[in-house]
């Protein structure tokens, strides 16, 4: 085990009485141990305005009915993906850093990893169909209001938050069965099912070959489908006469892309630590 990640007496302890529901130890971020009560007060910050602005819009669309149109409909989506993100992010992240409390039982483990990848997906399927909605506003205006019906939107986006927790099922509850062995260490605040894997003593290769198939029919095809609905966009802001038209064409799209650079590219970077803080070992 590497030496930036000690162990207390305490943890190690608490690891080998529970045999039967095992402890897992939460880095944190290392290195940063003295100045994580100074750290807890801007994450802390952020979590208070995502889930309070996250609730406002939540509840500003479900009590005014001008709101009820497709395009609010799933911002409401959106909003909801994203509060459920930092709710299951919050607790143990806010822990270590005011608590120092890095240790996690795999029930509560598979709790949080269950929630995170769940909304993940969701978030991930909800901005492919705002990228659809921007594309059809765009490419083929007077079919919009026909094809994009707020009957349609909720259908799908009910069809999508139920799709995330379905396909993610059986690996969470697959990790209850499994032994496990060395050092329980997992290099975020946070539980990933990627990581605790990991830990696993037996054969995975039902986990790894099933999670790889999620990701890929779901986060990946999703990001390819965006972007080739972006090619569309482009193809068909560039046939537009004016300036002017172009300029508008792009505006309609420039906060939905945004949404996707702030949710696509901590997503990598994520991966990128993790497979970092992997070679370690």
């Amino acid at each position: 085990m590497p030496a930036q990640y000690p162990l207390s007496p305490q943890f190690m302890l608490l690891s080998n009485i529970t045999q039967f529901s095992p402890m897992f130890y939460l880095t944190g971020f290392p290195g940063l141990e003295t100045i994580e009560h100074w750290i807890f007060i801007p994450f802390f910050l952020m979590h208070l305005v995502a889930i309070s602005g996250n609730c406002f819009i939540l509840i500003i669309i479900k009590t005014n009915p001008r709101l009820h149109t497709p395009m609010y409909y799933l911002l409401s989506f959106l909003a909801f993906t994203d509060l459920g993100l930092s709710v299951s992010t919050l607790p143990t992240t806010m822990g270590i850093f005011w608590f120092k409390s890095h240790g996690i039982y795999l029930a509560a483990c598979q709790i949080q990893m269950f929630c995170i990848h769940s909304f993940s997906f969701m978030e991930s399927s909800v901005l492919l169909i705002m990228s659809f909605d921007c594309c059809l506003s765009i490419c083929h205006p007077l079919r919009y209001s026909v094809i994009m019906t707020s009957q349609r939107v909720v259908r799908t986006g009910l069809a999508v938050i139920f799709w995330g927790p379905v396909a993610l099922v059986p690996l969470v509850v697959l990790l209850k069965t499994f032994p496990y062995c060395g050092p329980q260490v997992l290099s975020h605040s946070f539980c990933l099912h990627q990581e605790v894997i990991q830990l696993v003593c037996t054969d995975t290769t039902f986990n790894n070959l099933y999670g790889l198939m999620v990701v890929a029919f779901t986060m990946m095809l999703d990001l390819v489908l965006i972007a080739l609905s972006y090619g569309v966009i482009l193809r068909t802001a560039a046939r537009l006469a004016s300036q002017e038209e172009q300029l508008r064409a792009f505006q309609t799209c420039t906060s939905h892309l945004c949404a996707v650079l702030i949710f696509f590219v901590p997503f990598f970077f994520l991966s990128f630590f993790f497979k970092s803080s992997r070679m370690d070992y």
